[in-house]
C-alpha cells in the first residue's frame, strides 16, 4: 500500500472511532438504512396523506363465493370509509375507522353497530381480513426492525427479500413479516406473515402491475389463510387517487349512515 492509500485509510479510521463507530458497524448502518428507506417506498405503494379508491373483492370460502364492488376514502392511518356499491342487497353497507374505534352500518335495518373487543378478530364483510387488520393498519418501519435476508436473482427475477421482526413495544400480532419485492421499483410480489411461533399464518401475493395513480402498482393482491390453501380474498383496484383532498368531518357517522 503507498503512503498516499495509507494515509486515507488512516483517516477513515480515525474519523469513524470519533463517530463511535467501526468499519463494520458502520457498513451494518448502512444495510439498515437502506432495507428502511426501501421498505418506506413499498409502504407508500397505496398510501398517500389521504386516498380514494375503487376496487373489488372476491371471496372464495369452503361454503361461497362472493364478490363485492367498494369504494373506500381514507386519511392518514387513523380514519378509513369503505362503502359497498354492489349487489344490490348489499348496497350502502359500510365501516368507518375511525382512531382505533370501528363502526358498521346495516342499511335494511338502518342500524349503526361500534364493534366491541370482542368482535375484533371477526371476519371484516366476510372476507380473510379481520375487523383487527382495519385498526392496527400501520407503517411497516414504525413497527419491525427491518434486514436484507435476500438479494439477487431467483426463479429468473431480480430481487430483494426483507425480513421484519417486530419491535419490542410494538401492538402488533405476527412474529414475523417477510417481504419479496422486485429490485427495479420495488414493487411488492408477495407478504408472509408469520404467526408468533414462526409458523407461517397467512400469504399474500401481489399481481397486475399496471400505472395507477401516477406509478407503477400492482393492480391486485390476493390473501391466502395457511390453514385454509383452497380459501382467499382477492382485492381488484379498479381506481386509486392518491393525496385527494378530504375533512376529518368526512369520516363520521353521519356519513356512513348516507346512502
Amino acid at each position: 500500500m503507498n503512503f498516499h492509500k495509507y494515509f486515507q485509510t488512516v483517516l477513515l479510521g480515525v474519523f469513524l472511532l470519533l463517530c463511535g463507530l467501526t468499519p463494520v458497524a458502520a457498513e451494518e448502518q448502512t444495510a439498515t438504512e437502506r432495507a428502511r428507506e426501501i421498505l418506506r417506498q413499498v409502504d407508500d405503494m397505496w398510501r398517500g396523506i389521504s386516498s380514494h379508491a375503487i376496487f373489488t373483492m372476491q371471496v372464495k370460502t369452503t361454503h361461497y363465493t362472493r364478490s363485492m364492488r367498494m369504494e373506500a376514502w381514507s386519511k392518514g392511518k387513523e380514519q378509513t370509509l369503505v362503502r359497498i356499491l354492489s349487489p344490490l342487497k348489499e348496497k350502502g353497507t359500510a365501516t368507518l375507522k375511525s382512531e382505533n374505534n370501528i363502526y358498521s352500518y346495516l342499511p335494511r335495518t338502518d342500524r349503526t353497530i361500534r364493534l366491541t373487543s370482542g368482535m375484533m378478530m371477526g371476519s371484516w364483510m366476510g372476507s380473510h381480513f379481520t375487523n383487527d387488520d382495519l385498526v392496527k393498519e400501520s407503517r411497516m418501519e414504525d413497527d419491525y426492525e427491518p434486514t436484507i435476508s435476500f438479494e439477487g436473482m431467483r426463479d429468473g427475477q431480480d430481487i430483494i427479500i426483507f425480513s421484519l421482526i417486530p419491535k419490542p413495544d410494538a401492538p402488533v400480532v405476527w412474529g414475523k413479516i417477510e417481504i419479496t419485492v422486485l429490485a427495479e421499483g420495488f414493487i411488492p410480489l408477495q407478504q408472509i406473515y408469520y404467526d408468533e411461533d414462526m409458523a407461517i399464518a397467512r400469504t399474500m401475493r401481489f399481481s397486475d402491475v399496471k400505472p395507477m395513480a401516477g406509478r407503477l402498482r400492482p393492480a391486485v393482491m390476493r390473501i391466502v389463510p395457511s390453514d385454509k390453501p383452497d380459501e382467499y380474498t382477492e382485492l381488484d383496484y379498479k381506481l386509486l387517487e392518491l393525496d385527494v383532498k378530504l375533512s376529518d368531518h368526512f369520516f363520521s357517522i353521519a356519513r356512513l349512515r348516507r346512502k
